[in-house]
């Protein structure tokens, strides 16, 4: 087989596999790096936040999200109720005040309670037991949500707080 034999089979062979790729829609969400649009959807791009740990005092690269529906009564009022139909009160509890999951509303954060924060943690999910709700939930009903949640009142004695 000669050189120029090899090299168009090559070339045919490389075609070949664009052409599958291409034809079957390229890769799936759950292995696209964030900001990469998929299935006609675009991932959030990850954001930084004070507790994030910085290897060598070097922040990770991150991006900023802003709340579009920021301090909007109407939003945090559909946020509330999405937060009752999605069942995120079986384990936040009533008013999002902590039941077998941490409280929502009483100022202490494990990942960040920024509002990008908030949406990060709902769109991806977070260990022991926060499922992921960015395949199931539209980016702006998460929103909604978020708008809830930072519309509620920290409590001025928080129960976990110490015992009376």
């Amino acid at each position: 087989m000669g050189l120029r034999s090899v090299t168009a089979a090559a070339a045919a062979l490389a075609a070949a596999l664009l052409l599958v790729a291409t034809a079957c829609g390229g890769s799936d969400d759950r292995n696209s790096p964030a900001g990469i649009q998929t299935s006609g959807r675009t991932a959030p791009p990850a954001v930084r936040y004070d507790q994030h740990v910085s290897a060598g005092l070097i922040a990770p690269p991150a991006a900023s999200l802003t709340n579009p529906l920021h301090g909007d009564a109407r939003a945090a009022a559909a946020g509330a109720q999405l937060f009752s139909a999605m069942n995120c009160d079986g384990c936040h509890g009533g008013g999002a005040t902590g039941f077998v999951a941490p409280s929502l509303v009483d100022g202490r954060w494990r990942y960040g309670g920024d509002d990008a924060a908030l949406f990060h943690s709902i769109y991806y999910g977070r260990p022991r037991g926060m499922p992921a709700y960015g395949g199931i939930l539209s980016d702006g009903t998460i929103w909604q949500i978020v708008t809830y949640l930072r519309a509620q009142p920290v409590a001025s004695d928080v129960a976990t707080e110490r015992w009376r």
